[in-house]
């Protein structure tokens, strides 16, 4: 069967299924976490991870785990179930009744009888998680042969083919035998879900299973996961700072800050009525896929040093309701149920909630698209023609190039001063090689690639340098790109220290960087470990600042940041574009950013683009069948009326670019493909006010 129709049977599977899904189990929960604390022992004292953290959770059910970066959700989880390495706990305390047993109670020898069969687990890392050294299947067999010694291999085999099978891995049979290298990250994403239900266990774990996945790839894992939870009837806790995906699968929701729960209820009661500030924040700060472009609203400051937690409310340092009361800074607010009985929250003042709900106007002067300084823009600040990135695959003795990957293939764009395009598609789509072509990180095989007119290809030494100054590029993981051994102001000197300039000249410049991005001059001193990830990413871009740069390259800028911190971010790269003029190629995955930013959309697709176009034009309308998919596949952050919302995951891999489908590329995966398309590539051409590469654009209309 192919990935595609196999992801059809799959979806059919799924809503066959939930036409006569049981309601949750109401009884006794299948797993209750009741006042846990968890602490750690570093030099500044005690680290109070978890704070008396209580939930539960009822068989067939979701409950959604949401907050910030450091706010308990994943320590929980890893400490109930004795994950956590013993050297680094200070303390573990309370109860974590798993059915009617207290697995903080039990020898580690039974804990680890009941781990992947009574409660098992799903990682953020699928590949890291997974033995790169041992086949696929007999991974999955193991996990069902350690708990059922009388299972026979054939047997287990004929099991794993099944679950394979279940979750959407196309030629279970062949797959079987692959190692995890030889899967994709959806793919491998699969495998451990397939894992994780094989025992059919009672509790399901998924930490961030969809972080840093395509759109289409995400779509496809939640299915899944929906399928295992009602082929199992477990429950399940989904651990996530993606609002919409829990909005999208969640039956109810856990709001974690500091350590504590600060509010719970049913995930429409949270999404439509919170009654605590902290939630009403994290939902005003979420970019939309149908959004204006107004200014985002990041939480203000940083979430509290859990080795000095204020005696008060811990969100009331950031809390526009707190202001000028004295009981929020000195009593801590008790979860205490509304007055529907829908829900709990932590909160003094939940009545004056409701007010926050509604996003507040931009300053004057903050708005996010605000027109830029007047800038000739006669000469484009990038400019792409015809570009080709392939590669060789070299076999044999002689290492010989046996066959070409299609990297990029004839790609052509153009980004005016003070102008914003984003660059979207799937993993393996070549977003990033076209990224690294323009500052000749990867060596291109054919076109041209022009900064403000000056040719990338034909630059020598002293010209590409010069040409990294005017263009600097923004890396995904902002921590992997910074020297460690560095300070941060040293970090961001480097680029200055290559231009001679004197250390003390650099050291003021560096500290005008750090206050033009919102960090203060004083953590110049400290190390990259010594800091968040959305301060990092800030380093990172003061970093690409320092050459004043007209051309600033984001691959995936914001992907793995908190709701809050994203926000921040964004916000930031607003204002340094109205202030400088400067021009960005935005990459990413993240629809309901790329909306938020940019002016142009450009949608690539094996190597090309299918489609590009001003933002309202390629949301709005999109004529090619590949966009549609796209935008049908990202979570809306509203449960209200998610049972008739028709989303419809893009079925099916993308296919190898070492050997594309003749004519359109898209075809071995579109719903309109016909002979036609089989042997004439379609020409990107004017439609409706933007470019679509499809032959039946003038078909597909909203």
């Amino acid at each position: 069967m192919s990935g595609g129709a196999l992801g059809s049977a799959v979806r059919d599977g799924i809503a066959d299924r939930r036409a006569g899904a049981a309601a949750p189990d109401r009884g006794r929960p299948v797993l209750a976490v009741r006042d846990l604390v968890v602490e750690f022992a570093t030099p500044a004292g005690a680290l109070r991870a978890v704070d008396e953290m209580t939930y539960e959770v009822y068989g067939g059910e979701t409950l959604g785990v949401v907050g910030e970066s450091g706010s308990g959700k994943s320590v929980t989880v890893l400490a109930a179930l004795g994950l956590l390495p013993r050297s680094t706990l200070d303390r573990v305390s309370g109860e974590v009744m798993l059915g009617g047993i207290d697995l903080l109670g039990l020898p580690e020898v039974e804990v680890r009888r009941r781990l992947g069969r009574d409660v098992a687990m799903i990682f953020q890392d699928a590949i890291s998680a997974l033995n790169p050294v041992q086949r696929v299947g007999d991974q999955i067999a193991e996990a069902l042969r350690v708990h059922d010694r009388a299972l026979t291999a054939g047997a287990a085999r004929d099991r794993v083919v099944q679950l394979l099978e279940l979750v959407g891995v196309p030629h279970p049979q062949a797959r079987y035998d692959q190692y995890p290298h030889q899967f994709s990250g959806g793919m491998c994403q699969r495998v451990m879900i397939a894992m994780a239900i094989a025992n059919r266990p009672k509790v399901l774990i998924a930490d961030e299973p969809t972080t840093a996945l395509d759109v289409s790839v995400q779509a496809q894992i939640l299915d899944v996961l929906r399928l295992a939870r009602e082929e199992t009837g477990a429950g399940v806790v989904l651990i996530t700072h993606d609002l919409g995906v829990v909005a999208e699968t969640a039956d109810r929701v856990a709001v974690t800050y500091a350590g504590r729960i600060v509010e719970t209820g049913d995930v429409t009661s949270i999404f439509t009525r919170p009654q605590h500030p902290y939630t009403a924040a994290l939902l005003r700060a979420l970019p939309r896929l149908n959004g204006s472009g107004e200014r985002l609203l990041p939480i203000p400051g940083q979430p509290p040093d859990l080795t000095e937690l204020p005696p008060g409310c811990a969100f009331a340092p950031r809390c526009p309701v707190a202001r000028g009361r004295d009981l929020c800074l000195t009593t801590r607010p008790e979860l205490r149920a509304d007055e529907a009985g829908a829900g709990a929250s932590a909160c003094h003042f939940p009545e004056e909630v409701a007010g926050l709900r509604q996003a507040q106007p931009a300053s004057e002067g903050e708005g996010l698209r605000q027109a830029q300084p007047a800038v000739s823009r006669a000469q484009p600040t990038l400019e792409v023609r015809e570009a080709v990135a392939r590669f060789p695959v070299r076999t044999g003795v002689l290492t010989r190039a046996a066959s070409w990957v299609h990297a990029v293939d004839g790609v052509s764009l153009r980004i005016p001063a003070g102008g914003t395009l984003g660059l979207v598609g799937e993993s393996g789509c070549g977003k990033t090689t076209l990224a690294r072509l323009v500052l000749r990180l990867v060596e291109p095989t054919g076109g041209v690639v022009l900064v403000e007119g000056e040719d990338v290809a034909a630059a020598g030494r002293a010209g590409l340098r010069r040409i990294r100054r005017r263009a600097q590029l923004v890396f995904q993981d902002p921590y992997a790109s910074l020297n460690p051994r560095l300070s941060v102001g040293d970090n961001v000197a480097e680029p200055l220290r290559l231009q001679s300039l004197p250390q003390a000249q650099r050291r003021a410049q560096v500290r005008e960087l750090f206050d033009r991005v919102g960090l203060r001059p004083e953590y110049v001193d400290r190390f990259p470990a010594e800091f968040s990830g959305g301060q990092r990413q800030r380093v990172a871009i003061a970093r690409a600042l320092a050459s004043k740069p007209q051309l600033l390259i984001l691959d995936e800028p914001v992907s793995a940041l908190d709701v809050s911190v994203q926000a921040q971010v964004l916000n930031l790269l607003a204002d340094l574009q109205r202030e400088s003029g400067m021009a960005y190629l935005f990459v990413s995955h993240d629809l309901s950013v790329v909306r938020q930013v940019a002016d142009e959309v450009a949608v690539m697709y094996l190597g090309k683009i299918v489609e590009s176009g001003p933002a309202a034009r390629v949301y709005d309308d999109p004529r090619h069948p590949y966009t549609r998919s796209l935008l049908a596949s990202v979570p809306v952050p509203d449960p209200v009326g998610r049972e008739d919302r028709r989303r419809v995951p893009l079925g099916g891999d993308v296919p190898s670019p070492v050997n594309p489908p003749s004519g359109c590329r898209f075809r071995t995966r579109c719903p309109l493909a016909a002979p036609r398309c089989v042997e004439e590539e379609p020409e990107l051409r004017p439609i409706s006010g933007g470019f679509t590469a499809c032959h039946f654009a003038e078909e597909v209309a909203s």
